[in-house]
């Protein structure tokens, strides 16, 4: 049982930002994402076993970020960006006196995570995604993202419920009710809809590569609110990252199989060089054929797709996959974007 020190508020910009530390050991951080509230989470028995799980002989520490939980609930336009992300969660660590922490960022909050790793590389020791995503504008269509927005604002309660079935899908319907009330309980409508937009605006594509911690990035096939492509290509663009698939359709991890998330995000990452030498790169000798394709790979596309983006035979397509995984010495797809990545390759 993770044992909490109570609710402690750090002061910014003349507002307080409401953070919990629960048990001991080396601190791992857990950057806000859209909606959240650190007394009436823990209430979630998913919840509770989730960062139990992961957070098992560590503090676990998480905020509220502003206009949410048990922060003040005034919003700044300053706040609505990548960099007033990253704000809050370095005031939370200079509060706490952490120089050097792990981070476990899910969905938006892993734009933060990686915005933060590849600002302060000496600040991170390890990093953790899951349910990540490397733009936000290209989780929905621009017509529906800005359909579910103005649901949001417009009618809370059903714009709520929209946004449970897209997380949770297959839940049952007390389930649904649930987490639709934490969500109205977390958030004015305005504010749930202001930080809707800024997960749609968030882009950390060029702040990828510049990540030198040992990366973890976990991601289920199947995820109803950020498709598993997205996961395969901050993946092959962070250096060295290990990419971890995983069976299920819930978007957050404390729903379905929760064990399986906790063992991935529980993983160790191997401490890897950033690049490799020279002779090491030559000597994988890809065609401009083949890392073309791999390119399409990245993105999450199957031969079929690839085939029929190149105009080329599926059978073409797939005997140059072939290839690419016997030269790079990998046995998945996943796991040949993502040496190709450590090389240099994509």
């Amino acid at each position: 049982m993770l044992e909490s020190s109570g609710i402690r508020f750090v002061p910014l910009d003349g507002r307080r930002l409401a953070y919990e530390v629960r048990g001991d050991g080396a601190p791992l951080v857990a950057p806000a994402w859209w909606v959240s509230h650190l007394e009436l989470d823990w209430q979630n028995p998913g919840v509770r076993q989730f960062w139990q799980g992961v957070a098992q002989d560590r503090a676990l520490i998480r905020y509220d970020r502003f206009g949410v939980g048990l922060s003040d609930r005034t919003v700044h336009d300053s706040d609505l960006t990548l960099d007033g992300e990253v704000a809050m969660l370095s005031a939370v660590l200079d509060a706490l006196g952490l120089d050097r922490v792990s981070l476990l960022g899910g969905s938006s909050g892993s734009c933060t995570a990686v915005a933060f790793a590849a600002s302060y590389p000496e600040r991170v020791e390890r990093l953790t995604l899951y349910g990540s995503f490397p733009q936000g504008d290209a989780l929905a269509p621009p017509d529906v993202a800005d359909a579910i927005v103005a649901a949001v604002h417009a009618h809370w309660g059903l714009g709520s419920r929209v946004l449970s079935d897209i997380f949770l899908g297959g839940a049952d319907a007390a389930e649904h009710e649930r987490f639709a009330q934490l969500q109205r309980e977390s958030a004015s409508a305005q504010t749930a809809a202001a930080l809707l937009r800024l997960v749609y605006r968030l882009d950390v594509r060029s702040r990828l590569p510049l990540v030198s911690a040992p990366a973890t990035v976990v991601h289920r096939r199947h995820d109803r609110a950020v498709p598993y492509r997205f996961g395969l290509e901050v993946a092959a663009a962070i250096p060295g990252a290990t990419f971890i698939p995983l069976q299920g359709s819930s978007h957050f991890p404390w729903h379905g199989d929760i064990d399986s998330v906790v063992r991935a995000c529980s993983q160790v990452p191997a401490q890897q060089p950033s690049r490799y030498d020279r002779d090491d790169v030559e000597s994988v000798a890809l065609s401009s054929r083949e890392r073309e394709i791999l390119t399409h790979v990245a993105r999450g596309l199957g031969d079929r797709e690839i085939a029929q983006h190149l105009q080329l035979s599926a059978h073409t397509v797939h005997r140059h996959v072939a290839n690419i995984r016997r030269k790079l010495g990998s046995p998945s797809r996943s796991a040949a974007v993502a040496e190709a990545a450590r090389l240099g390759l994509l």
